[in-house]
């Protein structure tokens, strides 16, 4: 076998490889990932086993100190209690996180705050040496006023929350009424204003459909919405849907009515706050421009009446 034929063998094997990736890979590119066939299928199922992605250096401080934080989270949690108004609030937040979890981040927002204080008062005692009391004292009030203001962001996260549902439910409301009136079953119109809305009743609308569509009832499904809500207008529009469901109401006039219902209590709500804002804007007319008025009028003349005077 001479020297150009092994050199043909060589390059003819390359090329017969070099075809064969090829064609393998466009059969791969012709071929739909199974993700692309299953996913839309499933896309609005909840993601119970899903895993979270975690920061390396995350992982590494929760390994390292993850056994003292829960101790602490669990000290917490025996001091203030109240675990279920944690995860009412958590639920009303749209927190995926569980009580457990919130502790552990009170734990950071307290040790933080002892962070600062101990740092100040590291320098008041390098100054001072004698204030060592009061600044051991001051790290104590400052982990618990981080615990503190750790749940009250909290609640003020769960607050704005219902405040943008309050705002997009009117909209909600009579989008889907306007599909239930074309003669859309109600789960196809509740898929549909999911589909084509975006906001914070939107996520919770789509909780729902997610367990609908995983063999619950649609009535418990809504009741379950009810139940889960901090708000008076959005727990009677999931009630109201499902007993119109449950007894075959016309379910469209029950929905205009509750956006009806909700544009009148934003309208009466707008209404107090201004006449709260208008008592609020007394306040410097009262305490500012009035005495500087008087006093401008009455000057000149008691400055007079000194002069005049023997």
């Amino acid at each position: 076998m001479t020297g150009l034929t092994v050199w043909g063998a060589l390059l003819g094997g390359l090329a017969a490889g070099g075809l064969l990736l090829i064609v393998s890979r466009l059969l791969s590119l012709r071929r739909a990932d199974l993700s692309v066939r299953v996913l839309p299928y499933i896309r609005d199922l909840p993601q119970s086993g899903q895993v979270r992605p975690v920061d390396e250096g995350t992982g590494a401080v929760r390994g390292v100190f993850g056994p003292v934080l829960r101790g602490a989270a669990d000290g917490v949690e025996k001091v203030l209690g109240g675990s279920t108004s944690v995860r009412r609030r958590l639920e009303r937040a749209d927190l995926d996180k569980t009580v457990h979890e919130f502790r552990i981040d009170q734990v950071m927002w307290g040790l933080s705050a002892f962070a600062v204080a101990a740092a100040v008062s590291v320098l008041e005692t390098w100054r001072s040496p004698g204030n060592t009391v009061p600044l051991v004292v001051l790290t104590v009030v400052a982990f618990a006023c981080g615990v503190i203001f750790c749940d009250n962001h909290l609640s003020s996260v769960a607050k704005k929350r219902e405040q943008l549902i309050l705002l997009e439910f009117p909209v909600v409301a009579e989008l889907l009424a306007l599909a239930v009136a074309a003669g859309e079953s109600p789960v196809s119109a509740l898929d549909r204003v999911v589909r084509r809305t975006n906001g914070a009743l939107t996520s919770d609308l789509s909780r729902v459909l997610a367990e609908i569509r995983t063999g619950a009832p649609v009535g418990r499904a809504f009741d379950g919405l009810a139940a889960r809500t901090g708000l008076p207008l959005v727990s009677r529009f999931a009630e109201g849907i499902a007993v119109a469901v449950e007894r075959g109401t016309p379910l469209a006039d029950v929905l205009h009515a509750q956006a009806s219902d909700v544009r009148e209590a934003g309208r009466r709500e707008l209404i107090e706050t201004g006449a709260r804002k208008e008592v609020m804007m007394m306040v410097p007319v009262v305490f500012l421009v009035l005495p500087v008025t008087v006093i401008f009028a009455f000057w000149p003349g008691l400055i007079g009446l000194r002069l005049v005077a023997p």
